[in-house]
């Protein structure tokens, strides 16, 4: 009979869990999650777009939306998962040329990667606040 029908006590697969979470393996988490967080926020823009197409009134409706207390914290959110994903992907294109890859440096750039990214979208903000 095979070890697979007796019910052996093979070691189970790592997973989360098991492992203690180090700067660079939630900044590649993170990209994950601002890539699926960025996929969502297109549906957004192309609804401004198309409330742009469809008349003033519909465009007024939903510009009161994006600029409700709710909507610019959702607007914050998006730019800064823009932000941080650019910043990412940069940083992967970086490396993919072999340049970069020295744990303490990886590890250095993961934890600025958050502030520089955060400063980056209140930067951002600013300069559209004063614009604005």
């Amino acid at each position: 009979m095979s070890e697979a029908s007796t019910g052996s006590k093979r070691p189970l697969s790592p997973h989360l869990t098991i492992y203690k979470p180090i700067p660079t393996m939630v900044m590649s988490i993170m990209h994950r999650i601002t890539g699926v967080a960025l996929y969502f926020g297109m549906f957004l823009l192309t609804w401004w777009f198309f409330s742009a197409a469809a008349g003033e009134d519909y465009f007024n409706w939903v510009n009161g939306i994006f600029g409700s207390i709710i909507g610019q914290l959702i607007l914050f959110g998006f730019s800064w998962a823009l932000v941080h994903h650019m910043l990412g992907g940069i940083k992967h294109l970086v490396q993919d040329s072999g340049r970069a890859m020295e744990k303490a440096f990886t590890t250095q750039m993961a934890k600025a990667h958050v502030v520089v990214s955060a400063g980056l979208t209140v930067l951002v903000w600013i300069v559209a606040y004063l614009a604005g």
